[in-house]
């Protein structure tokens, strides 16, 4: 596994140094609250221009990217995670699925880098302990053998989120 790729710093994603930042949209991309609203803020109004030229937005575990316009990063990947309704609806299997989508669009565009946030953890509700588990994990079985992708890093909101990463990553011998 190539964990040595994967950081996880608690800090702003909108300001971080990276090819791409990820936001967890909703389906219509239209932008939202929580990190969709920072990320939509940040970036300006030409984001929304851009997303509103996007057929039939995003539909959940799927990924789309733009432009990252004011922010540092150059690329925004928008990424629907699921509505934690429980855990018997598929949840985990489309969280898994949004970030192999997002790492899948890193790797279609030559980019190098790219920040996650906690994908389904606000909003939608997904337990943090579970939803970081299955990030790192599915991110580090993405990285194995992959050389193109040369950094990961988990852009942490709080301090719960941020614990809950580090133990997944420890969990896999980071």
């Amino acid at each position: 596994m190539s964990i040595n790729k994967i950081e996880i710093v608690q800090a702003d994603i909108t300001t971080l140094d990276v090819d791409a930042i990820v936001n967890a949209a909703n389906e219509t991309l239209l932008g939202g609250g929580g990190v969709d609203g920072a990320i939509h803020a940040a970036a300006g109004p030409e984001l929304l221009s851009e997303c509103k030229q996007i057929p039939g937005g995003c539909p959940t575990g799927e990924a789309r990217i733009t432009h990252g316009h004011n922010l540092r990063a150059r690329y925004i990947i928008h990424t629907v995670g699921p509505v934690w309704q429980g855990g018997e609806n598929n949840e985990e299997g489309l969280l898994a699925q949004c970030y192999r989508r997002s790492l899948g669009l890193v790797l279609g565009n030559n980019l190098k880098s790219v920040a996650f946030p906690a994908i389904s953890t606000g909003a939608y509700r997904f337990p943090v302990e579970p939803a970081a588990h299955i990030a790192v994990s599915t991110t580090a079985a993405f990285l194995t053998g992959e050389d193109r992708i040369e950094k990961v890093v988990f852009c942490c909101f709080g301090e719960a989120s941020t614990r809950a990463h580090e133990k997944a990553l420890i969990g896999l011998g980071g």
